[in-house]
């Protein structure tokens, strides 16, 4: 079975609100073996509602709309899924008698408006509403000759998960074939997404009961795995048994099979080896060092560093000497390794990383433009650096940056 979730209001195709719920609601439905084939967003505008009700269940076999049931004009919800479905409403007198006792033992005159909220449509059970007024719907109906699972929810969070998971999980458990999802991410450092896809398509092409799906980000490619089967440790088997494969050809390149983040990893790899990590950052300005301490218990392996923007805090915290800045550039490999060999020597750590560069918008050469940037690693015995020049905006050089620092301490641990 394939569900689709609907949510609705005008506010959510602006900037300024954003749907979390849908999110609650596939994870839970994905526990029950059921696959979310399809999210949308709608306005309040009721024959946008209704063509959009038609569509998903046309295609769908549990469609849950999520908004729209409150007492205002613009509460269409009840009105457009019973037209779409061809169904009457019928107001709910014990409905509207909680209404009123609701509104009375708040002491607050209830407005006419508020009575809409008992309208339920033919055939559906109610679904009581513990923490607001309005309450949910569920309806089990033939549309085009296919049985259909329609589920009415109210919109804000703490009315919507107790709703559903205390009256509506039981319910779907009876009706949904059991099927069990497993799921596997695996995440790949500074790799293109198109190299990546070129080398994993051949493999997971071949595992058709596993969907597959690649998603990109700055300095990251991830490679979500997903099955379905009639138990949980045969679902398991089938995304293991890909993700073996494609770590195989990948090697070293992916540093998480978990979900873990990249600064996750380092810090078990730190600690793993009983090292520790101190930095020097200039373009960064202290986004890896904020990364590497947002993991708990880094303490343990991070000492610290410092953020050396100007040539005179280089020189005095990392030791860089003014000669190397006047004659090579603070922008410059050699620099990077003056940085990070400087720190590691001032904070007795087993590594040191340096960080220099220019972020942008502002301040690029033709020969040293926006975006260059060099990340060194000293450990004492055979320092490395690259030298990278990176696309985007300031946001995204540092980011990347950091990225490709975090992935070098990773490296040198392996």
């Amino acid at each position: 079975m394939i569900a689709e979730i609907i949510a609705i209001g005008s506010e959510l195709l602006t900037p300024f609100r954003q749907d979390t719920n849908s999110l609650f609601l596939t994870e839970r439905l994905n526990e029950l073996g059921v696959q979310v084939a399809f999210k949308g967003v709608v306005g309040d505008n009721r024959d946008h509602l209704v063509s959009v009700t038609r569509i998903a269940l046309s295609r769908s076999d549990i469609v849950i709309f999520m908004g729209g049931l409150g007492p205002t004009e613009d509460d269409l919800t009840r009105e457009a899924v019973a037209e779409a479905m061809r169904l009457p409403l019928k107001r709910n007198p014990d409905i509207v008698a909680d209404l009123y006792a609701r509104f009375a033992a708040r002491r607050i005159k209830m407005t006419e408006n508020n009575v809409k909220q008992a309208d339920v449509i033919t055939g559906a059970a109610v679904l009581k509403n513990n923490n607001g007024s309005a309450p949910g719907q569920w309806l089990e109906g033939e549309y085009e000759g296919k049985q259909k699972i329609v589920i009415l929810l109210p919109g804000p969070p703490v009315e919507l998960k107790p709703m559903f998971v205390e009256q509506c999980l039981d319910r779907l458990r009876v009706k949904v074939p059991q099927q069990f999802i497993a799921t596997r991410v695996l995440k790949i450092a500074l790799m293109p997404e198109s190299e990546c896809d070129a080398r994993c398509a051949p493999i997971y092409k071949e595992h058709n009961a596993v969907q597959t799906t690649i998603l990109a980000g700055a300095g990251d490619v991830q490679l979500h795995l997903k099955a379905s089967a009639d138990t949980m440790e045969e679902a398991q088997q089938l995304v293991d048994d890909l993700a073996e494969e494609l770590e195989d050809e990948l090697d070293d390149r992916v540093y998480s099979t978990k979900g873990e983040s990249l600064e996750q990893i380092v810090g078990y790899y730190l600690q793993m080896r009983g090292a520790t990590l101190a930095v020097a950052e200039s373009c960064t300005g202290g986004l890896l060092s904020e990364r590497i301490t947002s993991v708990p218990g880094s303490s343990r392996y991070f000492l610290g560093g410092a953020i050396v923007y100007a040539n005179d805090l280089k020189t005095s915290f990392s030791d860089v000497p003014p000669m190397l800045i006047a004659e090579h550039g603070a922008v410059s490999k050699e620099v990077a390794l003056a940085l990070a060999e400087g720190i590691r020597k001032r904070c007795n750590a087993t590594l040191g990383v340096g960080v220099t560069g220019i972020a942008g918008p502002t301040g690029g050469t033709p020969e040293k433009p926006v975006g260059l940037v060099y990340i060194a690693v000293a450990d004492g015995k055979k320092p490395e650096v690259v030298e990278r020049k990176l696309p985007g905006d300031r946001d995204r050089i540092r980011f990347y940056a950091s990225q490709q620092a975090l992935d070098m301490v990773r490296r040198k641990m392996i």
